[in-house]
């Protein structure tokens, strides 16, 4: 087992190697000449992806979150409708697919039991499959059509970090790759697209540097009983997988929310006790971004004025943000459809450090496994 380097826990030395993933993950996939992204080893031709009518995402956990975000990827860059449902109820649902239609199946191990039972029905069903695993030597690897390889080195603690933004940034890569090979993307924006993924490791590195004030903001909430995290669009997903995260290592109940549904229901939870993460970053250059921005802007107010605590993760230099939230984590401007990258990262720190604050097993939280192998 590889040892800890210095840091107390695997999950926290995990999240401090996320620039590295998703380094070597990008670099697998990307021409450095040409700046174009090459999938190779595949039995799916170019031809076989141009013609696609329909992608399914079928994952569980943390890896069906990266297929949530990856959905907003693929249906922006590559105009293919995609529908992501839980592995564990993939077959159940009497799944209609076929030749047209591809089924991405999402794991950090190759080997999640569902995954691998969603695979299956989907290639008895005719559909083409292409995995996303960080295992290359593993089942659903060897019984996919195609892989794209996560290269973010063996992953040891049970709650996953370093996998899940690697697989963010296998999911643009390949959206990247159908909008190129469909047409809808021209040679130069897709070129431009991937430089701005590679940027993304060294904005990673800038948001690591939140981790003392995550430690600090732990030290405030690690006695509550609830959270709530809540984002829109592509960071809806985030808000989820943030959710999960606090969940898996400090047994606190936390909820992730779109924060447009926050008024159905929600809303009676909100008093003093209650923290809300709310994910409220920009991107300048995108109209869309900003428009999303001032209602997330409006929506913290109101948590705020009700009571509830909030906690903003927001794009450096966003001054307006400060009077929405009783804090802010910043993290670096980014692209619209990469900035979920780094928005888990303060998420990932805060529960790290509320589970050590609640003096809990970090690395092995209570009832749970690495990798799920029997349903």
């Amino acid at each position: 087992m590889p040892d800890k380097s210095g840091f107390a826990h695997y999950m926290l030395k995990e999240i401090f190697e996320q620039p590295h993933a998703v380094r070597e993950t990008v670099l697998s996939c990307v021409t450095e000449s040409t700046g174009r992204v090459t999938l190779t080893g595949m039995r799916i031709s170019p031809e076989d992806f141009a013609g696609l009518k329909k992608i399914g995402v079928a994952a569980s956990g943390t890896s069906r979150h990266a297929g949530m975000a990856g959905r907003y990827m693929i249906q922006e860059l590559a105009e293919v409708p995609v529908d992501v449902e839980h592995a564990s109820e993939f077959e159940y649902g009497n799944p209609i697919t076929g030749p047209e239609e591809l089924i991405i199946v999402i794991t950090q191990s190759g080997e999640t039991a569902d995954t691998l039972g969603a695979l299956r029905k989907a290639k008895e069903r005719g559909a083409r499959t292409l995995a996303i695993s960080n295992v290359l030597d593993s089942t659903i690897s060897r019984e996919a059509d195609g892989v794209i390889p996560t290269l973010a080195g063996p992953e040891i603690s049970i709650a996953s970090t370093k996998a899940f933004t690697a697989q963010l940034a296998a999911l643009y890569l390949f959206a990247v790759y159908l909008g190129a090979v469909r047409g809808v993307l021209r040679d130069e924006r897709a070129r431009a697209l991937v430089a701005d993924l590679m940027f993304i490791p060294d904005k990673i590195e800038a948001a690591l540097a939140s981790n003392s004030q995550c430690r600090a903001l732990a030290e405030q909430y690690h006695k509550v009983d609830d959270f709530l995290f809540i984002g829109r669009g592509i960071h809806y997903p985030i808000a989820l997988d943030g959710a999960l995260k606090l969940k898996e290592v400090s047994y606190i109940h936390a909820e992730g929310y779109p924060a447009g549904e926050i008024k159905h229901g929600p809303y009676a939870l909100i008093d003093q006790t209650l923290p809300l993460v709310g994910i409220a970053t920009r991107d300048t250059r995108d109209p869309l971004s900003m428009s999303r921005w001032e209602r997330n802007l409006a929506s913290l107010a109101e948590v705020k004025k009700r009571g509830g605590r909030v906690i903003a993760i927001a794009t450096a230099g966003d001054d307006r943000i400060r009077q929405a939230a009783h804090h802010v984590v910043d993290v670096p401007e980014a692209p619209e459809l990469l900035s979920p990258i780094l928005e888990i990262v303060p998420m990932q720190l805060l529960a790290y450090h509320v589970a050590v604050q609640r003096g809990l097993d970090v690395d092995r939280p209570r009832n749970l496994v690495k990798s799920v192998t029997a349903e």
